[in-house]
């Protein structure tokens, strides 16, 4: 279903690089040259501007849609230009979540979603009226599989009851472990689904924290070990984890995709990753 490492488009946009249609068509070249063929996107970034960007450049390029996937996801209702609002919040209405879809696909300029995923849990949620809406966009073939992100353990089993989920797609990095210990990916190994991770670098190059000064010290002799360069060992090590793992790197910038994709070459020694977790929390296990 998915490409080993997902393209995350947040920051193509003017919530980012502020990319021309030029300027995305030749990130999507880079992805595909590196066998990145999946796409990950949701209603509201850039505004509600960034799916239009995309599909404007997409359907320029002669490549088939069927070498490629692509997710989106809803939910969130945000202030935007486009779409004002004068609160945030969520909504997993049944006719909004059609009109979202609807929305994404003439912004992508497709026909159909591969995946949609719902954005964030709701208080509100009801997932029979959900589930019923689902299965009427899978019929309509408006979209083929289905999945949620952030959810908790909970969460997923209470909607995967009513509708089979292929994916909960959580944060995880060396800053954002809760999903190695909450029982979020041992609940997905034992449905034999594979999460997707979003900000799989973390704030490790944004902050200056303790923390990330622990893990910088041991990032740097690994990266000698494995001549590799620090977000690429910061990426072997969610790759590592046995529920199998497909990050989202949220790069805007060529060189950084093609060097992420090296990362699925390095393969952590136990010793070497225990290493990184003792750093990322002050201390050994327990």
């Amino acid at each position: 279903m998915f490409s080993e490492i997902i393209a995350g488009t947040m920051r193509w946009g003017i919530w980012g690089a502020n990319h021309s249609p030029k300027q995305v068509q030749e990130l999507i070249e880079v992805c595909l040259e590196e066998n990145i063929t999946t796409f990950d996107h949701a209603d509201i970034y850039g505004g509600h501007t960034t799916e239009e960007l995309f599909g404007n450049a997409w359907k320029e390029m002669n490549i088939g849609r069927e070498k490629v996937q692509f997710i989106s996801k809803c939910g969130i209702v945000m202030n935007s230009e486009k779409k004002p609002s004068s609160l945030k919040y969520y909504n997993y209405n049944s006719d909004y979540i059609r009109n979202c879809v609807d929305e994404s696909l003439r912004n992508l300029k497709t026909d159909y979603l591969d995946v949609l995923l719902l954005h964030r849990p709701s208080p509100l949620m009801n997932p029979e009226e959900i589930a019923n809406t689902f299965q009427n966009l899978k019929d309509q073939g408006k979209v083929k599989y289905f999945g949620v992100s952030n959810f908790s353990v909970f969460q997923f089993e209470l909607m995967n009851q009513y509708f089979p989920l292929i994916t909960n797609q959580i944060e995880a990095s060396v800053n954002e472990i809760s999903a190695f210990e909450n029982g979020t990916l041992d609940q997905l190994m034992k449905k034999n689904l594979r999460p997707t991770a979003w900000s799989v670098l973390g704030n490790y190059f944004s902050e200056r924290s303790e923390q990330n000064v622990r893990i910088k010290a041991i990032i740097g002799d690994l990266c000698q070990k494995y001549n590799s360069e620090e977000n690429q060992i910061l990426l072997a090590f969610i790759l590592k984890h046995p529920s199998k793992i497909i990050p989202v790197i949220g790069t805007s910038r060529a060189e950084t995709i093609r060097k992420l994709k090296q990362s699925l070459l390095i393969h952590l020694e136990i010793i070497d990753w225990f290493k990184i977790l003792e750093a990322i929390k002050g201390k050994e296990v327990d």
